[in-house]
C-alpha cells in the first residue's frame, strides 16, 4: 500500500501561539512563544470558554 503524502497543510497555523518564537529548548527543539503571544492565547482561551 503506497502512503500518500500530504504536501499541502490541513490548517493555517499563522495565528498560532507558537508562530512568533522567541526561542527553542536545546534537547527538545519545543518552540517558546514570545510573552505577547502567550497573553494573546490566554485571552482567546478566556474569551471562547463555554
Amino acid at each position: 500500500m503506497k502512503i500518500k503524502k500530504n504536501t499541502h497543510p490541513i490548517e493555517n497555523q499563522k495565528t498560532a501561539a507558537w508562530a512568533n518564537i522567541h526561542s527553542l529548548k536545546l534537547e527538545s527543539s519545543v518552540p517558546i512563544p514570545t510573552e505577547s503571544e502567550v497573553i494573546n492565547a490566554k485571552e482567546w482561551v478566556e474569551d471562547n470558554e463555554k
